[in-house]
């Protein structure tokens, strides 16, 4: 089990900022979020390679996320994971941005089971934020009765116009028509919707990009 490390206590948010390689704030949302790089996904980069797959054409693959600066930060957020103080930085950063929102992996995705067990932590520790986190990793779905009350993990349907698996309580799809995420409809920002982050809402049906 992953200790919800304490350091954070004696660490500046600046070095811990350093030290998990800082947060991301898109525009679009209400909080913030964290990013890893789209090419170490384990299951994303295979499924980029399949015309039809909802990981095709990635948004996190072109634009802003090429730039150098976005590629080394994002994979200076892929090594900190490793350290034994990420947990312990994650919430301090998390904590100071007083956001009641935050999204995982606004590119990339899990990397392990020992990633997702340090979420959990940095969950528990940030009591006060509603955490969402899109996956692609079907195996996360055996740690949900580890979850902590305050994250949703919804899995995302690897294909277009693919239904998401029943046995998902929380699932996200791709469709070319009959979309539910508002979003594109209002400056491609969230606004007040917050069906990503709810746990009643079982499907958020995002338009094809």
């Amino acid at each position: 089990m992953i200790q919800q490390k304490t350091e954070r206590y004696n660490m500046k948010t600046s070095e811990a900022w350093s030290l998990v390689g800082g947060l991301s704030k898109p525009s679009k949302m209400p909080g913030w979020a964290y990013g890893l790089p789209a090419k170490e996904c384990k299951t994303g980069s295979k499924l980029v390679k399949i015309k039809g797959s909802t990981c095709h054409g990635c948004y996190a693959l072109k634009g802003c996320y090429v730039f150098k600066v976005v590629q080394a930060a994002q994979y200076k957020r892929l090594e900190s994971i490793n350290n034994p103080l990420w947990v312990g930085a994650m919430s301090l950063l998390i904590n100071s941005k007083k956001s009641k929102w935050f999204r995982w992996h606004d590119s990339g995705d899990i990397q392990s089971e020992e990633h997702l067990l340090k979420i959990f932590a940095v969950c528990k520790l940030t009591p006060d934020v509603k955490h969402w986190m899109p996956t692609r990793e079907a195996w996360t779905k055996h740690f949900l009765p580890l979850c902590p009350a305050n994250l949703i993990i919804r899995f995302s349907a690897p294909m277009v116009d693919q239904a998401a698996p029943a046995s998902w309580p929380n699932t996200s799809t791709v469709v070319k028509t009959g979309a539910s995420c508002p979003a594109p409809q209002q400056n491609n920002e969230c606004r007040d919707c917050r069906a990503c982050w709810s746990k009643d809402v079982k499907n958020v049906a995002y338009g094809q990009h």
